[in-house]
């Protein structure tokens, strides 16, 4: 229903990735036993008395981070595939019914925020195509760069759309050649898609992960008792008590059966180029991402920005939550306290009414506060992540002000953000973005703050590297303009 008033996002001022993805495969002789038995006789937790379904829940839920607009899970018996999907977040979608209702040992989840445009049902995922050769979910992260023209393609071809949603292009491609066969299929339509995708595939026989050849997006492989997981991150793994294994590598597809995995490259290597936002802000500071603990980077990056922004101050606080590692990070390289200065309102939901922009700029007032007793008198250096249009700097530097702050210094563990992302973040338009059209010293004043620094590009990208030796490479093209592959004109913004 549209009650005529703008809802506003949690997270009104910060970047959204658009989604999560989760699958799970059970071997089929253990999901089909007895569930109700008891757990191992110690009490320890057994996967094997969940169903497919259950699992994919506990693994969405851990994914919830990265989109609260839908939720859905897809599974298959072996003979027909089932789904439920509706809007809103894991808890809201899903009940003990629907849940039980959705049997089966093979099942493939997603969890989405959607844009300004598309928050309805035909957007949400999995998405569902049946044939005369079988079904086919798909459930994607990411974002395709060509999805206008594939979509015209399909179109003058026949095809029928029902939602706004590039992941339809994609089961639509799957299903268009899947008479060659499954690999076939899969091989065709992944070479010519292009942008970013972490895929979660399902037919009633089989589960397939696959990954874009610059690995932007992520997706990782682990282990249960009885059968494997596909998931975003490594917590969704941790979630049902599984082994995470390795990391699904760029340009690569496997292929879950009763026999295994199977695993084959579908295209030429390119260099890795992991969306470096991942670490920043995005992904749960328990994830391993392509080998980096994400909170190790966190405290690193924190760290960089110590050495080349000090400042004399007596205490460090974070911005809840994905400031707190990187605070954390500062105050031990600086030798200043760490406290926890910030308190968030963990309650303010996706659907909090803010009818107008000054309503919605006050919102962080309601969403975050200040603990008097930490800063009250003190200099204070609060760590955030990033700054996009620089409503939540301001109010923020008002907040610790107004509890006795003695001076507020601005200290941001990301680059300036310059330029709009095309891979499957939610960013604004560049006219929206503070940092494209001011300078650090502009945007300190514009926020208020005493003092203002951003991390250097170098730094930031070195704190990811020390957690692996081997090294990655990393999409930086929204500090830079510069992409992993070339994009599409912003379109007056648009998003899909």
């Amino acid at each position: 229903m549209d009650d005529g008033c703008e809802h506003l996002s949690s997270e009104e001022d910060k970047f959204h990735d658009e989604c999560g993805v989760m699958g799970v495969y059970l071997n089929k002789e253990n999901a089909s036993e007895e569930k109700n038995k008891s757990s191992s006789a110690d009490g320890t937790y057994s996967t094997a008395d969940c169903n497919a379904a259950t699992l994919a829940y506990f693994g969405l839920y851990s994914l919830q981070h990265r989109g609260q607009d839908s939720a859905g899970i897809a599974v298959s018996d072996g003979t027909q595939i089932k789904m439920h999907k509706g809007m809103g977040t894991c808890a809201e979608v899903f009940n003990k019914e629907n849940l039980v209702s959705l049997t089966g040992h093979i099942a493939c989840g997603h969890v989405r925020y959607a844009t300004a445009g598309s928050q309805c049902l035909e957007n949400a995922q999995p998405m569902l195509q049946n044939s005369k050769l079988g079904g086919i979910a798909v459930a994607h992260n990411g974002q395709l760069v060509n999805y206008e023209q594939l979509r015209e393609m399909l179109e003058d071809s026949g095809s029928t759309f029902l939602s706004t949603s590039d992941t339809e292009v994609i089961v639509k491609l799957i299903a268009k050649s899947y008479k060659k066969g499954l690999e076939r299929s899969l091989t065709d339509t992944i070479q010519v898609i292009k942008g970013s995708f972490a895929l979660v595939v399902m037919t009633e026989k089989y589960l397939i992960g696959a990954r874009d050849p610059n690995g932007i997006r992520p997706l990782c492989l682990g282990q249960v008792e009885n059968g494997w997981i596909l998931a975003s991150e490594s917590c969704a793994i941790d979630a049902v008590n599984g082994t995470y294994v390795r990391d699904i590598q760029p340009g690569e597809i496997v292929i879950i059966n009763e026999d295994g995995v199977l695993s084959f490259e579908f295209g030429e290597r390119t260099s890795k180029r992991t969306c470096i936002f991942e670490y920043v802000y995005f992904a749960r500071p328990d994830s391993i991402i392509d080998g980096i603990p994400v909170n190790e980077a966190r405290m690193r990056m924190g760290a960089c920005l110590a050495r080349e922004n000090p400042v004399p101050a007596d205490v460090v606080i974070g911005v809840p939550d994905s400031g707190i590692g990187a605070a954390q990070g500062y105050a031990r390289e600086a030798g200043i306290p760490f406290a926890s200065g910030i308190v968030k309102n963990k309650y303010i939901g996706r659907t909090f009414i803010a009818p107008t922009q000054k309503e919605r700029e006050n919102m962080v007032f309601v969403k975050l506060n200040a603990v008097r007793s930490v800063v009250n008198g003190k200099r204070v250096v609060v760590i955030d992540d990033s700054i996009v249009r620089g409503t939540t700097s301001r109010r923020l530097v008002q907040i610790l002000r107004r509890a006795g702050a003695k001076e507020v210094h601005f200290r941001i563990s990301s680059p300036p953000v310059k330029f709009p992302c095309y891979f499957g973040i939610n960013t604004p338009t560049r006219s929206e973005l503070i940092s494209s059209s001011h300078n650090a010293s502009e945007i300190c004043k514009e926020i208020g703050a005493d003092t203002l620094a951003f991390i250097s590009a170098e730094g930031m990208m070195e704190a990811c590297r020390e957690c692996n030796p081997e090294g990655y490479g990393f999409c930086k093209g929204c500090f830079t303009g510069e992409y992993p592959m070339s994009v599409p004109g912003e379109l007056n913004g648009k998003r899909l």
